[in-house]
């Protein structure tokens, strides 16, 4: 078993995105999960989210792992969950995995295990 965490200032995620924008949020985010996340609170959080995933793998983000390796999504429930692109997933075996994601008094923390 696996366990990574992160947490993020949610007014720098604000910054960046108030100066620059999509590129910003292209840097990190596919399409459909800009689609899911309106409010700033929650890009914080599912940056937050694709860190800890990241260090659950042991790896960083870098040339291994992208951003847009970690897939978010979220099941009927408004749960979020991820997967793993297929060229991340040559690397990396996961069997089990869990996602949490919160916000609250300007911060935003996520917490991932995997086995």
């Amino acid at each position: 078993m696996k366990i990574g965490t992160d947490i993020t200032v949610v007014s720098r995620i604000e910054s960046s995105i108030n100066k620059f924008g999509d590129k910003f949020l292209n840097k990190f985010l596919t399409k459909d999960e800009q689609k899911i996340s309106k409010r700033v609170e929650s890009i914080a959080g599912y940056w937050a989210a694709k860190e800890a995933v990241a260090k659950a793998l042991g790896c960083g983000i870098g040339a291994e792992l992208g951003f847009h390796d970690i897939i978010l999504y979220k099941d009927k429930k408004n749960a979020p969950h991820f997967k793993l692109s297929n060229k991340a997933q040559k690397y990396h075996n996961i069997k089990n995995s869990s996602l949490s994601i919160a916000h609250d008094g300007g911060f935003a923390i996520a917490v991932v295990v995997i086995n």
